[in-house]
């Protein structure tokens, strides 16, 4: 899993330390708002004006009590009322403006930072796919930029609003009455220290949250992924019990942060309106005294409501701000994680191969506790059909899936035409490679579409030979809407034998030098199993291809067989020549052939 940055230091030392990071998280997000400043520029604009009109209405109201109700006059009243309006409508057309240009640059940072997520994500190595859970990952690109939304516009821009209001309003409290503003603004720093003591517990619970959700989420996928199993074990209740009990994990963090906010709020409220009250007895007095007017007076009052109103507001901003640092901060982690297999600096693409895949003293390990091949060498010519056999956890699968450096070798080398994979581009290196994996991964797209992933502009006749090719055109043909068939999520429309057709038919519309079959009909009937091999044949032509199968049966007539053992070569050679040997391959077909007559 991910892991969060731990602060080890003192804890006065971590803090300080742990607020740069936050900080430093933060005007890095900001960073994607840069783009679109004009928008944002438009957007302050219309708020500064917005809030200077708001600031001058308690201005007008004063007039009205101090003038019109001591004059009695109507026409001075209904002056007042025309120019209330006319600042109010133009107080909402600036607000339209602010409003609509804040949705744009929020959606448009939303959209930019979860395509550069993803983007980044498709480049990891399969090792990441196995350490981290599919749920969280999807978190991460779905809650948390969801969460960052606010962050990077609303906030902000609310945040400058109730700057602006508070500093104008405390001018304007000043300008009418100096003594009453000085005993008020004495209760800001208490507002201030509450707020950050509070917004601190509410970060840390905020960071907590989003945890346990995306543990919820991947208890879902999984699920999902996985719902045949599920039904077929008769687990429903199991796993609604699992998803359950992730659930009221996330909801008791959440209720944690509601319970610290629901204390902050209100705290900061009255200590915002108790400066009313304040207000009220004070501004009397100095009615009283002479020194300020019964209009100076609402005025005052409507000012103080003014500024209240942002420090009020400053507690729930900060809130959200230290929630969405939380978020920040696990999005950062995501893209600050380098892909483990990446390009040389200096790798060229690839030219067109021949075809000739040589390993020379390879070794890999998932982890130095678990080493999986050792010292493997072998040459394969161009055009050979080399199959890997052995028993389960011999190292077949990891063998192959090393040549498109779906993961890189521990030791040695391994090289396509004398060039060593490594120092070529990933990209030109897995595009003249072709995959059959055991479990076909189709998307939940057209037939079309499926076949077509293997080259995206082949044209309707190309996919279609493609398809001839591979056996499938005849039930692609049966179906009501042909080829743009939905086949559903991973394919589940379809049989097994259908599906793998289709992964033959991208294969060949893809036209790779090095064919890569994994156990490509170890699931499959014996009527599917026939078209699947008649079409693996077709595919195979012409192509250096590694064939891994446990049916030894399917991989008689290959050039070379290499039988693997405990991650080494033990035996090498035809079949013929490995059954006079009498060793593990012979141990292995024994086995197989007594299967099949007991059967």
């Amino acid at each position: 899993m991910f892991r969060h940055r731990r602060a080890t230091l003192a804890e006065p030392e971590a803090k300080i330390r742990i607020d740069r990071e936050r900080l430093a998280d933060y005007k890095r997000l900001l960073r994607y708002v840069r783009p679109y400043r004009r928008q944002m520029v438009m957007a302050i604009i219309a708020l500064i004006f917005g809030t200077f009109l708001r600031l001058l209405m308690p201005l007008v109201v004063q007039s009205v009590v101090d003038v019109v109700f001591v004059e009695r006059s109507l026409s001075l009243l209904n002056r007042f009322a025309i120019l209330l309006t006319i600042i109010f409508a133009v107080q909402a057309f600036f607000s339209f403006i602010n409003r609509y240009y804040l949705a744009y640059v929020g959606e448009r940072v939303v959209a930019d930072l979860r395509e550069q997520l993803y983007e980044h994500l498709v480049n990891f190595s399969l090792r990441f796919f196995s350490d981290n859970r599919t749920g969280e990952i999807v978190s991460r690109v779905t809650n948390d930029v969801t969460t960052l939304q606010a962050a990077v516009t609303e906030n902000v821009i609310s945040l400058l609003q109730q700057t602006i209001t508070l500093a104008g309003g405390v001018v304007f409290l000043v300008w009418l009455d100096w003594r009453l503003t000085s005993i008020i603004l004495v209760g800001i720093p208490l507002v201030t220290l509450t707020m950050v003591f509070l917004g601190r517990k509410i970060r840390r619970v905020s960071v907590l949250v989003q945890d346990r959700l995306a543990e919820a989420s991947a208890v879902v996928e999984e699920s999902m992924a996985g719902i045949r199993i599920v039904k077929s074990f008769a687990r429903e209740a199991y796993e609604v019990s699992r998803f359950s009990d992730r659930v009221e994990a996330t909801f008791a963090a959440a209720m944690q942060r509601a319970k610290i906010a629901a204390v902050l709020a209100p705290i900061i409220g009255f200590l915002a309106f108790m400066s009313i009250t304040i207000t009220l007895w004070f501004g009397g007095y100095e009615v009283i005294q002479g020194r300020l007017s019964p209009g100076g007076l609402v005025a005052y009052i409507i000012y103080t409501m003014l500024v209240a109103g942002p420090i009020a507001a400053f507690s729930g901003l900060y809130s959200q701000f230290q929630a969405a640092l939380g978020a920040t901060q696990r999005i950062f982690e995501l893209l600050d994680t380098r892909p483990e297999i990446s390009d040389a600096p200096d790798a060229q693409p690839l030219p067109t191969i021949v075809g000739r895949v040589r390993f020379d003293e390879v070794s890999f390990e998932y982890d130095s506790d678990l080493p999986v091949l050792h010292n493997i060498c072998l040459d394969v010519r161009p055009g050979q059909v080399v199959a890997l056999v052995g028993p389960s956890g011999a190292g077949k699968s990891t063998l192959v899936n090393l040549i498109p450096r779906f993961y890189d070798v521990t030791a040695g080398s391994i090289t396509i035409d004398g060039t060593d994979i490594r120092q070529v581009t990933s990209l030109s290196l897995r595009g003249q490679i072709g995959i059959v994996p055991q479990e076909t991964a189709l998307f939940s797209e057209t037939v079309a579409q499926n076949i077509r992933y293997g080259r995206l502009d082949a044209t309707p006749a190309q996919v279609e030979a493609a398809a001839r090719a591979a056996n499938a055109h005849d039930f692609i043909a049966a179906t009501p809407n042909g080829y743009d068939t939905l086949v559903g999520e991973r394919g589940v429309k379809l049989s097994g034998g259908q599906r793998q057709r289709i992964a033959i038919a991208r294969a060949i519309l893809k036209d790779p030098r090095i064919l890569i079959l994994d156990e490509a009909t170890s699931s499959l009937d014996s009527e599917s199993e026939k078209l699947v091999q008649e079409a693996l044949e077709r595919l195979m032509r012409s192509r250096t291809t590694f064939v891994i199968a446990h049916r030894l049966s399917t991989i008689i007539n290959a050039d070379w067989i290499v039988v693997l053992d405990g991650g080494r070569i033990v035996e090498q050679g035809s079949h013929a020549d490995l059954l006079a040997q009498h060793g593990l391959y012979h141990k292995l077909h024994e086995m197989q052939f007594r299967f099949v007559l007991e059967n």
